[in-house]
């Protein structure tokens, strides 16, 4: 019988699709890639119509002498590497490192390691898409370009070791952007006013919250005005103008993609979404399970379809009528399309056998692996499931002249909420007296409870938020999100302190050089339009080089420009007035991966370094020593005294010397003002600038 070959990328597959296929197969990979541009160079001869120079990766020589062996022995190859972009051009590029020219050769993908998966995929070979191979090799040959034609203007700029990149540049220009309206943002004080309510005979409470004026909703902006609501209903009963009650149906939600696996895991898990990606291709490629050998779990891991097949969505509303009844059923299939191309020869990320329950296979899976799958599992479930129903019952009361609302919800029918909910659904409030209550009726004050609060800057983006953003802008896609930020933190451009991502201040010096010198780079819709143009080339409407050369002149003129305005800005090491104590010169300001530090000019001789302080010129308001710039482990900034640990005072904002004429203590730079560091006391005025002293 014919020998055949079969190539897949990762090594965890072969022995999962060698049983599947049997003896007549043999099963070898390619551990992804095995050819790329050089790294001593930009590899791509612009000369020539941008053609990419392709050498075998270093250290991959023995791995292709061992298939090329294995070639000469088979009488067909199948190339089986990832049903994507990446993977179609790595069967491309195995092709030509393997010499497959005169071989009988095909290509085949599988959506999910199953056998049935794997054994259709062989029954319908096909050749390679050279559009999907296209559509990577335009985007590896437009990073290259910028990565390669910036970064040296990096190195000029801040000395050393940084990088550019053409989608990490727009996430961190995304990034400082909200830096900069968190920086600038100045609360503003408010307050809240409960009351709860009773009614004559009746155990249960209601909660009231303050609403407005009897014509339209106000929020209590002062002290004062709260204390003059206060006195207008104090003593009064309340009367219940109006009872409502609306019936919503809650859809179940959508199957996963990338994107809201990342999300949901990131905010329901706590797991990053590097983590994420690197559980989600385990469960992808195969676990051993007790019973049933190496099982690949879920379909595969990048996409942006939340399309399901007619099959397992047969499987899954037969596993549905069987657990939960025919009622949880849902009657309708996967909306919701994306508003752009979508991977759609994938399908949603689910089980690649709902039969398999989480529970049943807990003690063959590791805890991150469990954890993952089952929020895989049932969010997958709660797709194919019925809609929930609740019931919302709300209540307009007035007294004193002022209204206020309370409301309560209860369930009709779960629905999907039987096996799923998302981590960040809120729950509502249980106002159990209102379904006893009927309109006209009076009700007594029991206790009235006011809270002051203070209007919150938008939130630092988390590593979900992050991809949410990218993922609405359109910008990246699936199997860009978790490289884009792994590549920001591990430059340290970013920080992550907890879940929140904060801008170092290196990151800051990048993010600003991009902006003055590459504005288009970094702008969001040009990089949207770019990934719209690499969708065009997948689909055969777009010629991938014709984006190259229409992008290449304008990233020229750029660098050119910039290479000239950087020598001109270009500054020496600045010097400082601390001397080294071990030679005794005075040592300057460099920059490292991390920041500035200072170094003493009489390297390598004298190799004498230590942290860079810089003083901001205003006094410590606790011991009246100099506050200094300071950095937290991660790279974040902070100003602190230099007199620390002795003197523990620190600010996330940047203190001035003028202090509060309201109440004495000291003031932080705000955007365009300076406030008041306590938010109680909320007093703010314009900065003045050199522009106002002139």
């Amino acid at each position: 019988m014919a020998k055949n070959l079969v190539i897949v990328e990762s090594p965890t597959k072969v022995k999962t699709i060698k049983k599947f296929l049997g003896k007549n197969y043999e099963v070898v990979a390619s551990n992804g890639h095995v050819r790329d541009l050089p790294k001593s160079q930009t590899g791509i001869d612009v000369d020539n119509d941008f053609e990419p120079k392709y050498i075998t990766i270093r250290g991959k020589g023995d791995l292709l002498a061992s298939l090329r062996r294995e070639v000469k022995k088979a009488d067909k190859i199948y190339l089986a590497t990832d049903p994507d972009r990446e993977g179609e051009a790595i069967s491309w590029h195995l092709v030509s490192a393997l010499k497959l020219g005169d071989k009988d050769y095909s290509r085949v993908t599988f959506n999910e390691i199953t056998k049935t998966a794997v054994k259709n995929s062989f029954k319908a070979p096909r050749d390679i898409d050279m559009k999907l191979v296209d559509a990577q090799q335009a985007r590896r040959v437009l990073d290259r370009l910028v990565g390669y034609e910036i970064s040296p203007l990096l190195w000029v700029k801040v000395k050393r070791g940084l990088s550019a990149g053409r989608v990490q540049s727009v996430a961190l220009r995304i990034i400082c952007d909200r830096e900069e309206e968190i920086e600038s943002f100045i609360p503003e004080e408010y307050f809240t006013l409960d009351v709860s309510l009773s009614k004559k005979g009746e155990k249960a409470k209601l909660l009231a919250h303050y609403y407005g004026g009897e014509k339209d909703k106000n929020q209590i902006p002062s002290r004062d005005e709260l204390t003059s609501i206060i006195s207008d209903i104090k003593g009064t009963s309340f009367k219940l103008d109006s009872l409502k009650n609306i019936t919503r149906e809650r859809k179940a939600p959508l199957p996963f993609t990338t994107s809201t696996m990342q999300q949901e895991a990131s905010k329901g898990l706590n797991f990053a979404i590097s983590k994420t990606m690197r559980v989600a291709q385990q469960l992808y490629e195969g676990v051993d399970i007790k019973g049933m050998g190496t099982v690949g779990l879920i379909t595969y891991l990048r996409t942006d379809s939340v399309r399901v097949s007619d099959e397992a969505s047969k499987a899954c509303t037969d596993f549905i009528n069987e657990h939960y009844g025919q009622d949880h059923v849902g009657n309708y299939g996967a909306e919701g399309k994306t508003k752009a191309k979508v991977q759609d020869a994938h399908e949603a990320i689910r089980p690649s056998d709902v039969n398999i329950l989480p529970s049943d296979i807990k003690d063959s899976l590791s805890r991150d692996q469990f954890r993952l799958y089952q929020l895989i599992w049932k969010r997958f479930v709660a797709s194919q499931m019925a809609a929930a129903k609740d019931e919302t019952t709300s209540a307009r009361l007035s007294a004193g002249g002022h209204v206020f609302a309370a409301s309560s919800t209860r369930e009709l029918f779960d629905g999907f909420r039987v096996v799923y909910t998302s981590a960040d659904e809120e729950k509502d409030e249980k106002n159990t007296l209102l379904y006893s209550l009927s309109e006209g009726e009076s009700l007594k004050v029991e206790e009235i409870s006011d809270k002051q609060h203070f209007t919150q800057p938008p939130a630092h983006y988390t590593e979900a938020s992050l991809v949410h953003a990218l993922e609405e802008l359109g910008i990246g896609r699936p199997s860009t999100y978790s490289p884009t930020i792994t590549v920001l933190l591990k430059r340290r451009y970013i920080a992550k302190e907890g879940r929140n991502l904060f801008v170092t201040e290196l990151g800051e010096v990048v993010n600003r050089i991009m902006m003055e010198s590459f504005p288009e780079i970094v702008d969001e819709r040009f990089t949207a339009n770019m990934e719209s143009l690499l969708d065009g080339v997948e689909e055969g409407s777009v010629e991938w080089k014709s984006i190259v050369r229409n992008f290449y002149p304008d990233l020229k003129e750029s660098v050119e420009k910039a290479e000239s305005e950087l020598e001109k800005v270009k500054v020496e090491d600045e010097v400082t007035d601390i001397i080294c104590e071990n030679c005794g010169r005075n040592m300057v300001i460099k920059y490292g991966p991390h920041g500035k530090f200072l170094a003493c000019p009489g390297f390598p001789e004298c190799r004498n370094t230590k942290p860079y302080l810089e003083k901001i010129g205003v006094s410590c308001p606790e011991c009246g020593k100099d506050i200094v710039l300071r950095k937290t482990k991660k790279g974040r900034r902070f100003y602190g005294c230099e007199d620390y640990p002795d003197c523990d005072f620190m600010s996330w904002s940047r203190p001035v010397s003028k202090k509060c004429p309201n109440c004495g203590k000291y003031m932080v730079e705000k955007g365009q003002n300076i406030v008041c560091s306590d938010p109680a006391c909320g007093y703010r005025e314009k900065r003045r600038t050199d522009d106002d002293e002139r």
